[in-house]
């Protein structure tokens, strides 16, 4: 009677277990997707203001097109120097004061409705250092026509890696 209780308590506490894991993990799942939901909400930009590679290589190759695209990278040089978009012009990296100042002092005197894309490539997207303060620092001085090149890896492989344009050097 005693082992008979006792394999009766071993499967209430095993199924009580399973049963507290699976609850566990439901819950949690609406919160990885709530907190993916806010850092992508704490962006400077809107989806709109993101443009795939394949679709500036596009409009790149476009010789006919009436407003240019200005590209400016906001990374580092020795990433830049190694390779970078042609005709990119290098004001970076973003993430530090002498970056961001090369940058404003670049932009001021830019029409504010500047056809841009920024862009650095340096590290996955989601946790680059350069492209927040810079996009931040376009828009914040009126810029009204900037928009930021998508690379979800790094220029490497979202660019370079799909055969796209690359000039070397500074």
């Amino acid at each position: 009677m005693l082992a008979e209780q006792r394999r009766r308590w071993t499967k209430i506490f095993f199924f009580g277990a399973g049963l507290c894991t699976l609850a566990i993990l439901l819950t949690s799942l609406p919160l990885q997707r709530m907190n993916a939901e806010e850092n992508k909400a704490g962006d400077p930009w809107t989806a709109s203001e993101l443009v795939a590679p394949a679709e500036l290589a596009r409009e790149l190759a476009n010789p006919k097109k009436t407003n240019p695209v200005t590209i400016v990278y906001i990374g580092y040089r020795t990433l830049y120097q190694g390779g970078h978009i042609p005709g990119a012009l290098f004001h970076g990296p973003a993430s530090t004061p002498a970056g961001i100042a090369d940058l404003r002092k670049w932009a001021e005197p830019v029409s504010s409705s500047e056809n841009m894309v920024i862009y650095c490539g340096c590290c996955p997207f989601a946790h680059c250092p350069n492209i927040r303060p810079a996009f931040a620092a376009l828009r914040n001085m009126g810029f009204t026509n900037v928009r930021l090149l998508a690379l979800p890896k790094d220029f490497s492989t979202d660019w370079a890696g799909k055969g796209y344009a690359v000039t070397k050097g500074s």
